[in-house]
């Protein structure tokens, strides 16, 4: 199986941002040194590859709003490789739900979906790349900081029952699977790697298989049992990444689940419709023990902000009442097919609002915590101030404190005066004016004095003494 000559192999992500190492390329690595190549990986395009010669290059894609970073780097390496594009391999994500669009900005003709077939990589062997071990030693010598390489991740299923409209599970894993053996995949993980302390699995809906309770009991033979603990010092976690459909919960589900060491349980909570499913099924995991959860709550779809406070809020209500932790995820809408992240879900959603999420989640990583004390000043203790909290200025969004300053104060007094067409011809103003420029010619123009005075706050202000004084007019 190995070849005569040792090849030499390029692995490559595309350097947009993300914390989990690409389970792809791990395999791919592993694949090729089975054949005995030489295997390297980079992030982006890398001057240093420029002088050496590749046999093959690989990379792999994300989401589908990484586009023109992503064709960047492909054109790059096409570039690299004098057009032999024969040598250049593309998959992954965006690969796979774009394949001809892709193909036509390259002139590279992307392996859409996943590699479970033999000669996948037009090798002649009989090899299955999906079904090898990760490469856990990809990264060595490299400044990349994965997350979950202290972990064994990967699949117990693949694919999904839903056929969602905002998901592309359906197109990169039409057939679900309802079992991949867990025990044989991590012990050979261990031989080859050591073991690992926690357990992450990426199984884009676990609770629809009909071999659930197989996976829970191989995961209890593999030691991650409530409590378990690593080399008996740090606690162990299993976390089912991509979340459970509560609308498949049962309470045999959780009565399975409290046996693990799940930390944290994710739920989905996209749609307020789900109110009374969600609610049950977090009092079930309350009853059977489990306390840390986390949840995606998926916005700008067919939500309003209404929606969106409403359905956070209800967390913080049943963190006090079953004394749980509840970690929310927010989670913007941005179409399967969407080439960047502008998308707004007009009229129920518009760009000052959602700026205005992203820069309330951005003092907090992502997150909304458990505590009541933070959600009430960072979303408001109704759904009417949250609505006042999304029409804010950014200098007074982003330097609330516990109590309110003196410009909130002011901006607050000056707002709630607006009648609501003039707070309709606000946001106006501000979506239709989005640089400095822009709204400095729109205020210019501006003929309602009320409106002038107050637009004047949404221009950039001293950030090192925080004051507004010139825009008290």
């Amino acid at each position: 199986m190995v070849c005569s000559m040792p090849r030499h192999v390029l692995l490559v992500e595309p350097k947009y941002p993300t914390k989990f190492p690409p389970l792809g390329l791990m395999k791919i690595s592993a694949y090729h040194k089975l054949l005995g190549d030489n295997v390297r990986f980079v992030k982006g395009y890398s001057k240093s590859v420029r002088f050496e010669f590749w046999d093959r290059v690989y990379i792999t894609t994300l989401f589908t709003y990484h586009w023109q970073l992503t064709v960047s780097d492909i054109l790059a390496y096409k570039d690299l490789l004098h057009g032999d594009t024969s040598r250049l391999f593309v998959g992954g994500i965006m690969a796979s739900l774009m394949a001809e669009e892709l193909w036509r900005q390259t002139g590279i003709r992307p392996i859409p979906g996943i590699l479970n077939k033999p000669a996948s990589l037009d090798d002649d062997n009989d090899l299955i790349v999906d079904d090898l071990i990760p490469d856990y030693e990809l990264f060595n010598g490299t400044q990349e900081k994965y997350t979950l390489l202290d972990s064994y991740f990967g699949y117990s299923t693949r694919g999904c029952v839903n056929k969602c409209k905002f998901c592309g599970v359906p197109k990169l894993e039409p057939k679900f699977v309802e079992y991949r053996g867990l025990i044989p995949y991590v012990k050979k993980i261990e031989e080859l790697y050591g073991e690992k302390k926690d357990l992450v699995l990426f199984d884009n809906n676990i609770l629809a298989s009909k071999k659930f309770k197989q996976i829970i009991t191989d995961i209890l033979d593999l030691g991650f049992e409530k409590g378990a603990k690593f080399q008996n010092i740090r606690l162990r976690h299993v976390d089912f990444n991509q979340g459970t459909d509560a609308r498949l919960m049962k309470e045999w589900h959780f009565k399975l689940l409290s046996k693990i060491c799940i930390n944290p349980l994710r739920i989905a909570f996209d749609h307020i419709k789900l109110k009374n499913i969600y609610v049950d099924k977090v009092r079930l995991a309350a009853k059977y023990g489990i306390r840390n959860l986390s949840n995606y709550i998926l916005y700008n779809y067919e939500d309003t902000p209404d929606d969106l406070w409403q359905r956070l809020k209800i967390n913080i209500d049943l963190n006090q009442e079953f004394g749980l932790k509840i970690y929310s995820f927010p989670m913007k809408y941005i179409p399967v097919y969407s080439k960047d992240r502008l998308y707004v879900n007009e009229p129920n959603w518009n760009w000052h609002f959602i700026r205005s999420i992203q820069r309330i989640l951005n003092v907090t990583k992502g997150i909304v915590m458990p505590g009541s004390e933070f959600f009430y000043r960072a979303f408001g203790e109704s759904s009417e101030e949250f609505h006042r909290i999304l029409h804010m200025p950014e200098g007074i969004l982003m330097t609330r404190g516990r109590e309110p300053g003196t410009e909130e104060l002011e901006w607050v007094r000056k707002f709630e005066s607006f009648t609501a067409n003039e707070k309709a011809e606000l946001l106006a103003v501000l979506n239709q004016n989005r640089t400095r420029a822009a709204l400095k010619k729109a205020i210019a123009k501006t003929k309602n004095s009320k409106l002038k005075r107050l637009l004047q706050y949404y221009l950039p202000f001293d950030w090192e003494t925080k004051s507004l004084a010139l825009f008290r007019a």
